[in-house]
């Protein structure tokens, strides 16, 4: 069967397969898979089963809302799960012999976590009060409520994806009677506080909190060992720099975490820490590892995909996942500080559950031909089984481009790694234009995992380039460090570099049509670009930075990030000026087009509007499209009829000038 070219509106024929979970007998396991309804016009996520020893998969739940965040009881017979099938995310518990599930809170602004008891008959929630409020307190709903005024008092005090913060409430932990449903408050005060980890005793929980009354530049959240009964903290941590995930041992002794600290403030590698409660000695397991642990991939199909932080076996074993040369494995680590990759290369492992007793990972994992499926990873052999096909029809029927690998040389002579992938339906001797793309972060990566966006634009008739640049994760520490106090420099040099690398190689590279695209820091980057160079004959900024100096101050980071980035503030504006792509809007000849979110809070639109209008008005060739209703992550989360329509002026951009 001849198959078919991928098409924009494949977004609603792809199924997103995540998060699985094992039962604690490794007999069985639950897992999520989400696809969009297109005439509804939303994200539907169920709970689906599989027998790990037959394969047989079974779906759990069937409503049209979202569930996520699944967790087994400790002794296998219940599993609990956050559905917002009734707008608010709330916990939910499941029979694992079946039934229907029942509903455990009801707090107004939901649950945003949830860890159960080891008893299994309650589950410690995290969520939001009111201040001098509690848990049990109900609000009086008022019908006929006014807007007020809002008073800004704070420099954190908006937030990308939620809009302007709520300024009287506070997350605060509690334990919910599973028989009841009585809610008990654990924590208080009118501070921010996080729910990590339960010790298997049921005694111990690791929390994280912040008591600092001023937290406009409190880039940190201590950890803290807290014993049930007494409340008595102890610390896990307590300095400068972003840590969690924290899993007790299955003897309780150690606590494994991760985090990095702030000596390069948000290009530092994390590592993975162990701490152990009988003395008190805290070490870096990773130390030697010139990697970041985590999943720093770009992409835009899995949807809700997380993965554990770091898992433990009985016998103290620990494993985690590494960004590594453009993918990302699971780790195996020691206590002695032995470390392996536990899958192989090429590939995305998005996530992964670990049985007690190490001898199999349930691992869900794309690479750039699979959207990603869920599979029994045998540790020692590797040999893998196929658990889940949802998407093998699709694959059967359209046509995609493997990528093809590549490595050259960029500024300063680093090795610079990136794909390049050719047209659908490519022909020895025909010449193809070609599109460059630049993922955001900068501290992020490309990878070899599915692209709906890149296979789109192949299957469209174009080229396609992609690389990781200096800033990007997965490489050394200093490689990601690079870019600060440096954009528009040694990484626009890595971009331009790779583009001569690839057109000296491929002489089916049309360079009469090349284009540039890219959102967030590529979005900056293709602003950039085009203020630097003509190569282009069409770009198109998603979501972009233009100008530092007003970045500053509209962004829901910009105080921060501008110094963090760019190495300047508002005390030295020539320097914010000197690497803002406005500046240099004179030379711009690339027709342009913008496209921005109206609610993106981390890049506010008023940066694509100044460019706009600074283009218009010296005549260059440029239009603005407008997402009403959508955020930063529109490309990856958005609403999916906007996703289309993105997708659409993208192509429809492209096809015009190309």
């Amino acid at each position: 069967m001849e198959k078919r070219k991928l098409a924009v509106g494949d977004l609603f024929n792809l199924q997103s397969v995540t998060d699985p979970q094992l039962s604690p007998d490794g007999k069985e396991a639950v897992f999520v898979k989400t696809h969009i309804d297109e005439e509804e016009n939303k994200y539907i996520a169920n709970l689906f089963h599989v027998d790990v020893a037959s394969n047989e998969v079974t779906q759990w739940t069937h409503g049209e809302g979202r569930v996520s965040s699944a967790k087994w009881s400790a002794d296998g017979k219940q599993i609990a799960f956050l559905s917002n099938r009734e707008e608010a995310n709330q916990v939910f518990i499941l029979s694992a012999r079946g039934g229907e599930a029942k509903k455990l809170t009801s707090f107004e602004k939901g649950v945003s976590s949830f860890l159960w008891s080891p008893c299994g008959n309650e589950i410690w929630v995290n969520a939001v009060v009111k201040e001098s409020k509690t848990f049990t307190d109900k609000e009086e709903k008022d019908d006929k409520k006014k807007s007020e005024p809002y008073r800004v008092t704070k420099m954190k005090y908006q937030l990308d994806g939620v809009g302007l913060l709520p300024q009287d409430t506070f997350r605060q932990i509690g334990v919910v009677d599973i028989a009841t449903g009585d809610v008990t408050q654990f924590t208080g005060g009118n501070h921010q506080h996080t729910l990590h980890a339960v010790s298997h005793d049921g005694k111990k929980l690791v929390i994280g909190v912040n008591r600092e009354e001023n937290q406009d530049y409190e880039f940190r959240q201590p950890l803290y060992i807290v014993d049930v009964e007494t409340k008595v903290e102890t610390v896990l941590i307590d300095e400068d720099g972003y840590y969690g995930g924290a899993k007790f041992s299955f003897d309780d002794r150690f606590i494994a975490f991760v985090g990095s600290d702030r000596k390069l403030q948000n290009a530092t590698h994390s590592d993975l820490y162990i701490f152990d409660t009988e003395d008190s000695t805290r070490m870096n397991l990773t130390e030697s590892l010139d990697a970041p642990l985590g999943d720093n991939v770009v992409a835009d199909h899995q949807q809700g995909a997380g993965a554990p932080s770091v898992v433990w076996t009985r016998d103290n074993y620990l494993y985690f996942q590494v960004s590594t040369m453009g993918d990302v494995r699971l780790y195996f680590a020691t206590l002695e500080g032995e470390l392996y990759p536990a899958t192989p290369d090429n590939e995305h492992v998005y996530g992964y559950a670990i049985s007690a007793d190490g001898e199999f990972a349930l691992v869900t994992v794309s690479d750039a031909g699979n959207p990603g499926e869920l599979y029994k990873h045998v540790i020692a052999t590797g040999e893998r089984e196929t658990l889940t096909s949802f998407n093998k029809t699709y694959l059967e029927e359209v046509e995609l481009v493997e990528p093809e690998a590549i490595v050259y040389k960029g500024a300063k002579e680093w090795d610079v790694h990136g794909w390049l992938m050719k047209p659908a339906g490519y022909e020895e001797g025909q010449k193809y234009p070609l599109i460059v793309e630049i993922h955001g972060g900068p501290h992020a990566m490309f990878a070899n995992t599915f692209f709906h966006e890149m296979q789109l634009l192949a299957a469209q008739g174009y080229g396609v380039l992609y690389v990781n640049p200096r800033g990007s994760h997965g490489y050394s520490q200093e490689f990601v460090d690079a870019v600060r106090g440096d954009y528009g420099g040694g990484d626009y040099e890595d971009i331009m570099t790779g583009l001569d690398a690839v057109i000296a190689e491929n002489d089916w590279i049309d360079t009469g049509r090349l284009g540039v695209t890219g959102g967030s820091y590529g979005g900056f980057m293709t602003n950039w670009i085009v203020g630097h160079s003509n190569r282009f004959k069409a770009a198109v900024t998603q979501r972009s930075i233009s100008n530092w100096i007003s970045f500053f101050g509209v962004s829901d980071i910009g105080y921060y990030f501008s110094d963090w980035q760019i190495g300047a503030d508002m005390t030295d504006v020539d320097k914010l000026w000197e690497h803002s792509p406005l500046k240099y809007a004179k030379n711009v000849e690339t027709p342009l087009l913008i496209l921005h979110s109206e609610k993106d809070f981390r890049c506010p639109i008023e940066q694509a509007e100044q460019l706009y209008i600074t283009l218009k008005s010296m005549g260059k060739e440029t239009e603005f499209v407008r997402f009403p209703d959508a955020d930063h992550n529109l490309s990856r989360t958005g609403t999916p009829n906007l996703r289309v329509a993105r997708l659409d002026e993208i192509t429809g951009w492209f096809a015009k000038y190309l």
